[in-house]
């Protein structure tokens, strides 16, 4: 017996996990709508069974609005190991408190909340240092101990890799640590500028505070999609001179230039993206921030090797901003990689001294009351910027097909339920996704 629980605590790293995501049913019984994934490009909306407190630190939450990210294209594709039939996805999203565990003090049943899409104990190393997306004590995974030497915080709904924990695309959500993951939300303050504060807007800030925007910079952005938006409208107001957004779909593009004000860089134009840089910002870039959700690799050559299984990964873009940016520039990596990649310019990093950053999972502990009190409250930065369509929860399989299709110009998108707030003024009112996608 002493072995086996030897060799556990040698595969869990050296902390044992405190929070776990297996949950108990309600005894009165009752579902909820939920999404879960049953394969590659099949997500399917099911009926699940309503959580109930299960460990002393729980909250449940009625989810009042929850939303897709660009992250979650890695699930819908089947790209991220340790998914299983029936897990239910979803790691952004708000709600009004439910339920409270016995250890649960700070919280009352009634109470706006959004929660941060990692789960934190609030106890160890990391999490005294609010960088809760390091978290030692909620993964069990030994898979992502044996890939990385360590493992990260456990996430809500992104697989077992990240612990398994059901996700916040539903009615109803397990918030395990509830005392310590959630963030009470002032009346002022509507939903839908918010919800964000559990993803896109801590780990869009995280990566401009992390890798180093200064006042005067040239600031190179791969990918607009909603972080690399955001990314654009925290460099210029930390001062940056310009930024550069690259991307390829059409409707980005010009949505950067007309509402962001930022200059574009179209890809698919111009293939040799360093040299245009090198065109159009002599010299080179100060900082390169990676914020990309470009799935399908641009060579014949990393194409092959990532159908071959060769790979997982494509180093196409750091390559670009590690040859983009100055002698001694800064580039920062916030996009989603989960392994391993080919044909790494690694001379270049070394001769030009490249400082090469790991952004990691964004601590939103860190980051996510400064957001909201610094920069929401005051006015200085409104998120509903790049929200483009509310739906119901029930359009949820078809909002995947179309968010994966860049259908109907659909960027971040309100995802309410019936515990759901009217929408506030000048935000997208409740379409059906049939009426502005062809899915």
């Amino acid at each position: 017996m002493q072995a086996v629980s030897n060799a556990v605590q040698s595969a869990m790293g050296e902390f044992p996990t405190v929070a776990h995501p297996e949950y108990r049913a309600r005894q009165e019984g009752g579902t909820m709508k939920a999404l879960a994934w049953f394969g590659p490009k099949d997500v399917r909306l099911v009926e699940a069974p309503i959580p109930d407190i299960t460990e002393d630190d729980d909250v449940i939450l009625k989810v009042t609005g929850t939303t897709i990210c660009g992250s979650d294209l890695h699930l819908y594709h089947g790209e991220i190991v340790n998914l299983q039939k029936g897990d239910i996805l979803g790691h952004e999203f708000m709600g009004i408190v439910d339920r409270i565990g016995p250890n649960v003090k700070n919280l009352q049943v009634g109470q706006r909340v959004v929660a941060s899409f990692q789960i934190a104990c609030g106890e160890c190393e990391y999490c005294k240092q609010k960088l809760s997306s390091f978290c030692d004590r909620t993964n069990p995974s030994s898979l992502q101990n044996a890939m990385y030497g360590h493992r990260d915080a456990g996430f809500f709904g992104y697989s077992h890799f990240t612990g398994g924990f059901p996700g916040g695309q539903a009615e109803y959500v397990r918030v395990p640590k509830g005392n310590v993951n959630l963030l009470p939300i002032p009346d002022g303050v509507s939903d839908e500028k918010a919800l964000y504060l559990s993803d896109v807007l801590a780990t869009s800030y995280h990566t401009v505070m992390d890798t180093g925007v200064n006042e005067g910079d040239i600031v190179g952005v791969w990918g607009l999609g909603p972080i690399g938006m955001c990314v654009a409208k925290w460099a210029l107001l930390k001062g940056a001179k310009r930024v550069i957004g690259v991307d390829r779909v059409p409707e980005r593009l010009a949505f950067a230039r007309e509402k962001l004000g930022i200059e574009t860089l179209d890809f698919s134009q111009h293939s040799d993206v360093v040299k245009r840089l090198q065109e159009v910002a002599p010299g080179g870039l100060n900082v390169a921030i990676d914020c990309g959700t470009f799935h399908q690799p641009k060579t014949t050559l990393h194409k092959i090797e990532k159908a071959l299984m060769l790979e997982t990964d494509v180093s196409e873009i750091v390559n670009e901003m590690i040859m983009a940016v100055k002698k001694g520039g800064r580039c920062g990596i916030i996009a989603a990689y989960a392994g391993y990649t080919n044909h790494f310019n690694i001379g270049a990093l070394m001769e030009k001294g490249v400082r090469l950053i790991g952004n990691g999972q964004a601590p939103v502990h860190k980051w996510w009351k400064e957001i909201l009190y610094d920069y929401i409250i005051p006015g200085k930065f409104d998120p509903t910027f790049m929200i483009t369509h509310r739906v119901p929860v029930e359009d949820f399989p078809k909002l995947y097909e179309a968010f994966d299709k860049r259908e109907g110009g659909v960027e971040k998108v309100f995802v309410e339920t019936k515990f759901s707030n009217p929408p506030s003024p000048g935000c997208p009112t409740t379409t059906r996704v049939s009426e502005w996608a062809s899915v």
